[in-house]
């Protein structure tokens, strides 16, 4: 969601078109395979200067430090994300050899660790966007987004591409 927003408002970004869009994420996915190799290989780096790349949590650890980022962290309520994954799990075939309890421990202890580590960063700075609250209020997530990007984005182009009928794995709360 956050990628979509972020192409409708004008900024460029860096994809690979290698997932395609699927039942799991009907907008697409906005990835770039090369990710998955930083540390190994960052060579792409320098392309991505002014432009946005999705990066999973756990490769943010492997960003060389020559470099400046503005990370924008998409929290979401970690029971949904789990049910998220375990339902594109099912769909593929594969099995899960955690509870559910455990998967939330366990990825709020890894984002608990990011965190810390991030703050210590001097060459990122982050702002943390909530996932409901975009759902909410795309029209202020959109400013906020551009406020921190410090760029005159088409906020409400973001605005409009977001589609809260595709939050469906949502935490039920008693």
């Amino acid at each position: 969601m956050m990628m979509r927003m972020l192409d409708q408002g004008g900024m460029p970004t860096i994809t690979d078109g290698f997932r395609q869009a699927d039942e799991d994420n009907p907008l697409g996915y906005y990835e770039f395979e090369p990710v998955k190799r930083l540390g190994k290989d960052d060579s792409w780096l320098p392309d991505a200067y002014n432009k946005v790349v999705k990066i999973i949590y756990i490769f943010l650890y492997k960003l060389p430090p020559e470099h400046r980022y503005k990370v924008i962290f998409m929290m979401r309520n970690l029971d949904e994300v789990v049910a998220s994954q375990k339902t594109m799990l099912r769909r593929r075939q594969e099995g899960d050899r955690l509870s559910d309890d455990q998967l939330v421990s366990s990825f709020d202890e890894q984002l608990q660790q990011l965190d810390l580590w991030i703050r210590k960063q001097p060459n990122f700075t982050v702002l943390y966007v909530n996932y409901e609250v975009v759902i909410r209020d795309p029209a202020e997530a959109s400013r906020d987004i551009a406020q921190f990007l410090g760029l005159p984005l088409d906020t409400e182009a973001m605005t409009r591409s977001v589609e809260p009928a595709l939050h469906r794995n949502r935490s039920v709360e008693g």
